[in-house]
């Protein structure tokens, strides 16, 4: 009788900080976006054009962190601390590397980037000139990025919380002082808005590593670099590298950075081309109008508020179902997974509800044309009919069945969906049927119900549950 509650219990302990993380996180762009948006259409469509192209970013470190709280969780789940230390310093400088790869793209590449998503030469140069002064923060992101990893597996994810809170009210007040140009500060519209992210992401992420050192010193743990044993044991990663591990365990010889490349490959090529498919996206609406355009980006907030308000029950899949299976717990794991889905399932539908519900008031919030406010209520009413299949996706397939390690099947999923199926359907809906953009939308969003179908296929046949040793 006991088992139930504590699963509840560590549930929230983990997936209640994170997502309310996660809504902080998320309203860094709400606040660019909703601020902005008092400036006209060509401002709302710049900001969110940049913001897409760094959202490739966000992603590809995103699966850097993924990688890390597979292996991290699995580790402490059995108990292996300097194992866990290591994986952590290898994310960590990896993540460091994509940071300055993406910031220099951004800053030499901006304009000839952002051509691709947009004709409008107004809305081009925004786009690029935000996009610039948003690429600084790309290190602390980075950084933040693994230490709250670290911090969610070993149970401690209320910390990063208090950073975001403090990074929320940096953003609010520097946006409206920057923006608008009130007080001693210059008027400087996009431009402010990126730079008031930067700098509360500066600081957001000194605060995290703040509580990461208290922690750490409170637990005793101390994360240390691989040994030379444990360097040496990697070269043998080549002789196994075609070879899969039965379940229950990868093979004891394999070294860290073979397991780490074994995970870490999969997902980096899944949410890069994953992300690279919502950039297609972007640009195919940006090619319908300057006004689809805009109307997309003002859904923006609101569909990272929707997926972010579950995003908790995706970090807590990941971990705790991560932890049984690293402790050999194969069926517990199974039966806390459908427990998962069925938690994420309902409360998405009450979101998809309470969304229909507020459109009408919510498009209101912009100073754009009704023509464009009328648009972006019928995306919204949308949204809300493909949210929950999107929210099921990002449980089951972003965090349930990556917890096993075995993320090759994460990627070929992701591949399908996107490019077999998303991405040709929003090219032919758009360019050929020459649809309005709310219909592209969701002809498109359709792949995300095939993607679910593939993956339920492969957790009813359990293959993705393992044991990494």
């Amino acid at each position: 009788m006991k088992e139930k509650p504590s699963f509840e219990q560590a549930v929230l302990k983990i997936a209640l900080p994170v997502t309310l993380q996660s809504l902080l996180q998320s309203s860094f762009s709400v606040i660019d976006q909703v601020m902005i948006g008092q400036l006209g259409s060509s401002s709302i469509a710049g900001i969110g054009l940049g913001g897409k192209f760094a959202s490739l970013y966000s992603v590809v470190l995103g699966a850097v962190a993924s990688a890390a709280g597979i292996m991290i969780s699995q580790y402490l789940g059995r108990k292996d601390e300097k194992a866990a230390g290591r994986s952590f310093l290898l994310n960590l400088a990896l993540s460091a590397g994509l940071a300055a790869v993406f910031l220099l793209l951004c800053m030499v590449f901006g304009d000839s980037i952002m051509a691709v998503y947009t004709k409008d030469e107004e809305a081009r140069g925004l786009a690029a000139e935000y996009l610039r002064i948003l690429a600084v923060s790309f290190l602390p992101m980075a950084v933040s990025s693994m230490l709250t990893t670290m911090l969610r597996c070993m149970e401690a994810a209320a910390l990063p919380l208090y950073a975001g809170i403090l990074a929320l009210v940096l953003n609010t007040g520097l946006n409206y002082l920057l923006i608008f140009g009130k007080g001693m500060f210059p008027e400087m519209g996009v431009a402010g808005a990126a730079l008031a992210s930067v700098i509360a992401q500066m600081i957001s992420c000194i605060v995290i590593f703040l509580f990461f050192l208290h922690n750490k010193k409170r637990r005793g743990m101390k994360p240390t670099a691989c040994r030379e044993e444990k360097i040496s044991c990697c070269q043998e990663h080549s002789e196994h590298q075609a070879g899969i591990a039965p379940q229950g365990g990868m093979e004891p010889s394999e070294g860290l950075k073979g397991q780490y490349l074994k995970i870490l490959c999969p997902l980096l090529v899944c949410e890069f081309f994953w992300s690279l498919g919502e950039n297609v996206y972007t640009a195919i609406y940006g090619n319908i109008g300057t006004d689809a355009c805009a109307a997309m980006t003002m859904t923006i907030p609101v569909q990272t508020i929707v997926i972010g308000a579950l995003s908790g029950l995706s970090q807590a899949s990941g971990i705790l179902i991560g932890k049984s299976l690293g402790a050999g717990k194969f069926e517990q794991a199974y039966e806390e997974s459908k427990k998962l889905m069925k938690y994420g399932l309902a409360a998405s539908v009450m979101l998809s509800l309470a969304l229909a519900a507020v459109s009408p008031f919510y498009v209101k919030i912009y100073n754009v044309e009704p023509g464009v406010q009328e648009i972006t209520r019928s995306l919204l009413l949308a949204i809300a009919v493909i949210a929950p299949v999107k929210v099921l996706n990002m449980i089951l397939g972003g965090g349930i069945i990556r917890s096993g390690g075995k993320t090759k099947y994460a990627m070929w999923i992701d591949l399908t969906g996107t490019w077999i199926f998303g991405v040709p359907l929003g090219i032919l809906a758009a360019f050929a049927w020459k649809l309005p953009v709310t219909p592209v939308y969701f002809i498109l969003s359709l792949e995300e119900c095939v993607r679910l179908g593939i993956t339920l296929v492969i957790f009813r046949k359990k293959i993705w549950m393992e044991s990494i040793r």
